[in-house]
């Protein structure tokens, strides 16, 4: 009984989201929808019923007049499409309608919603190319960028679709100073969802070791940024000091680290891509990243992310790779290898909760 009663009421609220049933009506069903979809069982039901989807999303396109705020039906079912986008049974209906939801960018509730969907790669792959077919790219995000405070949600659609090879070459665009634009956002206080996507988008840039000594170069100059966040108030000695980039020398004394283990962890992993290539190590040494990894290995205490600094810290002291393996990237491991390394890393992980370690010297 409670199924054909469910099935009964999504019925009525299809009914009640299309154009006929007017304004109000249309209005006070967005309402009830975003509230139903502020559970997991009401995602699930509005997830199986892609009519509803196709007529939240209709709601949430309009056409509306350009100018003034978005109307509440809109914002209501805008709402309740960026909860419901996160339920795997939703994608395909949706992807069925990315024309209206690429129409809905920059807004912050557009990127949401193809946020969630662009966790998979295959849907990532379907929204690039629906932004390559409009003719626009990745521009109409990148600009979006640029404003006072752009959508929290703009952070983690950059990420995901970065994921992939085509996406990275979007941001990678040397013509367009893409990835410039997200430099300054590595330390953004304003939103630590748009700060963690950012990072993510940039750690996945530094895949491409082709691009990396164009990275480090002044054009570029990505170092700063993936190290200042992990920079502390520690003084150091003069002749480290000047190996410094000059944004970290003689930082505050309430100089504060990036609070967010996840997002502490991404800068160090975007960091240890770049010493893929000898080019790299050797830029990331002369340019005093030991030692504030060195005090960030002092200070820290989250055991994954304390694994990911003494790596780095091995590679950057340790010797060169011997010929035909100086691009760390490049070489071959093993499947079996590889599956044991992850396993010790596991080991290593778990034994160190609790403990607090000296950095290797």
């Amino acid at each position: 009984m409670a199924a054909a009663a469910e099935q009964a009421a999504m019925v009525e609220l299809v009914e009640l989201l299309a154009p006929a049933a007017g304004e109000a009506a249309r209005a006070g069903a967005a309402e009830a929808a975003l509230a139903l979809s502020g559970d997991a069982a009401g995602r699930r039901l509005l997830a199986g019923r892609p009519e509803a989807l196709t007529a939240l999303l209709e709601l949430a396109a309009g056409p509306y007049p350009p100018a003034g705020p978005c109307p509440p039906a809109a914002r209501h079912a805008l709402g309740c499409l960026v909860n419901v986008s996160a339920e795997p049974e939703a994608r395909e209906p949706l992807l069925a309608g990315l024309h209206a939801l690429l129409n809905l960018l920059p807004g912050g509730a557009a990127c949401g919603v193809l946020a969630n969907l662009c966790r998979e790669r295959e849907a990532a792959r379907r929204v690039l190319q629906g932004l390559r077919e409009r003719g626009t790219g990745m521009d109409p995000l990148l600009q979006a960028l640029g404003e006072p405070q752009p959508p929290p949600q703009l952070g983690p659609l950059l990420c995901n679709l970065s994921q992939l090879p085509e996406g990275r070459r979007g941001l990678l665009d040397r013509s367009r100073c893409s990835v410039q634009r997200l430099l300054p956002f590595t330390q953004y206080r304003d939103s630590v969802i748009h700060r963690r996507g950012i990072v993510g988008a940039l750690r996945n840039c530094c895949f491409q070791y082709e691009d990396h000594e164009w990275l480090l170069s002044e054009e570029v100059d990505i170092l700063p940024f993936l190290l200042l966040p992990l920079a502390g108030p520690e003084e150091f000695p003069e002749e480290e000091m000047e190996r410094l980039p000059v944004d970290l020398q003689y930082l505050p004394q309430d100089k504060q680290r990036e609070e967010e283990p996840d997002i502490r962890k991404m800068l160090l992993e975007a960091i240890m891509l770049l010493t893929a290539t000898k080019a790299g190590r050797r830029a990331l040494r002369d340019r005093g990243t030991y030692p504030v990894l060195r005090e960030l290995h002092r200070w820290e205490r989250h055991p994954g992310v304390l694994l990911a600094c003494r790596k780095l810290i091995q590679v950057l002291i340790g010797d060169e790779p011997g010929p035909g393996m100086e691009n760390l990237l490049e070489v071959k491991i093993p499947e079996e290898v590889e599956q044991e390394l992850q396993r010790l890393d596991r080991e290593e992980e778990q034994q160190q909760e609790g403990e607090q370690e000296e950095p290797p010297r």
